[in-house]
């Protein structure tokens, strides 16, 4: 793994960590940015990708909820807090950062949700976040699709 996706892996774990908090302990995402300045190397993470995923969730969490409900056979509310922060942030990232392939954003996520998810929470997280990918990059879905055949 190259440096710059370790950079990029340990973004999105530290955004994770951020937005559970945000959820948890409806604390402002400036005071959660700063916390987390304070208490990690943060020369160790893609700081651009962690401030775009930590200040973009919670800005467009209407938006990203209603990508997302109609794949989830609950109330978002009654998700497990670290598996709605994981699909919300992959609805963000299939959203907003295209540059990111959309096979990445899935895996990134699940593998957050092996590791700190519940029992079963990266099959749900892989579930969801397959369900939307053709709905926000129908034509890179399509080609993935026709390469396999």
């Amino acid at each position: 793994m190259s440096k710059a996706m370790e950079k990029r892996r340990a973004a999105r774990k530290l955004a994770l960590q951020a937005l559970y908090q945000w959820r948890v302990a409806g604390a402002s995402i400036s005071q959660i940015e700063a916390e987390f300045a304070v208490d990690n190397d943060l020369q160790q993470v893609d700081r651009d990708l962690f401030k775009a995923v930590l200040y973009g969730v919670p800005s467009s969490v209407s938006e990203l909820d209603a990508l997302l409900q109609p794949f989830v056979d609950r109330k978002l509310t009654d998700v497990d807090p670290v598996e709605l922060s994981l699909i919300r942030m992959g609805a963000f990232e299939l959203r907003s950062r295209i540059e990111v392939p959309y096979r990445v954003v899935i895996n990134e996520a699940v593998e957050l949700a092996k590791q700190f998810g519940g029992t079963d929470g990266h099959k749900f997280v892989n579930s969801v976040l397959d369900k939307l990918a053709p709905q926000l990059r129908q034509a890179e879905v399509a080609a993935a699709k026709s390469k396999k055949k």
